[in-house]
């Protein structure tokens, strides 16, 4: 059995700002919830491939963009910070009268679920964190930082192929042995087509501005601790340069017992898709 075609959904939350995400309904007898947040300028379809599959197997998912992403509402940018979008999230549980989910964060997505975690442990059933840890590799957080820096003063409308050029520029250390129609995918998920065929990065310029002055997250060691409460699957692309091997070693120092998966020949970060990674993640969601 296949899970059906997601549907929109909206959520308000502080300030006025609104979320928007893509819910799929859970194939036979609902298993609970599941929230998916992604990375730092990526949106709920980035989650278009693992989703379903985590419908299928009798979960409520919802692939959340956060604030300044997709069709999430642009706000201030000093309000582009994790500990926002960890009140966002929460904001979110509570509209949906959810005592718990299970999270999937990407990125950003697992620093804001530590967050969440730190907080409010209670409300994470179990966590999949991809690709992040307590600590940021510097060589990856400079390569970001980098590329964040440039994006402002890239053009602000592109032909398909001028955005898909871009997106494999930065990305293609990360997915060596992507072929031509991952690169479209990629592409459609990080920009959006607006009039006449011309294509725009998919997210509020205002989080380079955020990220330059405010940094890439608070301190994290609290919440991956807090993660000790519940289950935890933690994702890593097997040349990752967020995500060392040395810091995996500490966090398991930190936080002993966690399941583990590394995604071949794929940096920061997986797609979830992988098919290493979906067993891990079906086994995973199995004995939670």
């Amino acid at each position: 059995m296949t899970a059906s075609m997601p549907k929109d959904a909206f959520f308000e939350v502080s300030d006025g700002a609104r979320l928007h995400g893509r819910r799929y309904a859970p194939t036979g007898e609902p298993k609970g919830l599941v929230i998916c947040l992604p990375g730092l300028t990526r949106n709920e379809r980035d989650f278009d491939g693992v989703a379903p599959i985590v419908a299928a197997l009798g979960f409520d998912v919802i692939a959340l963009s956060l604030r300044g992403r997709a069709r999430s509402s642009y706000a201030d940018y000093k309000t582009y910070h994790p500990a926002q979008y960890r009140d966002d999230v929460l904001a979110v549980l509570e509209s949906l009268n959810a005592t718990s989910a299970i999270f999937i964060g990407t990125s950003l997505g697992g620093i804001t679920t530590m967050l969440v975690a730190e907080t409010a442990a209670a409300r994470i059933r179990a966590a999949i964190i991809n690709d992040v840890g307590p600590e940021l590799a510097p060589e990856g957080i400079a390569r970001i930082m980098e590329y964040m820096a440039a994006r402002p003063d890239a053009p602000t409308e592109m032909t398909f192929e001028e955005a898909k050029a871009a997106v494999r520029a930065i990305n293609d250390v990360a997915f060596p042995h992507a072929d031509d129609a991952f690169w479209d995918a990629f592409t459609r998920r990080t920009f959006r087509e607006i009039d006449g065929g011309r294509w725009k990065l998919d997210y509020d310029p205002g989080i380079s501005k955020a990220l330059a002055e405010l940094g890439p997250a608070p301190a994290l060691a609290p919440g991956w601790a807090a993660l000790a409460k519940v289950p935890t699957l933690l994702v890593r692309g097997a040349i990752s340069d967020l995500l060392s091997t040395d810091i995996v070693e500490r966090m398991r120092e930190a936080r002993p017992g966690f399941d583990y998966v590394e995604a071949e020949d794929v940096g920061h970060a997986p797609m979830l898709t992988e098919p290493e990674v979906v067993r891990a993640i079906k086994a995973f969601l199995a004995k939670v």
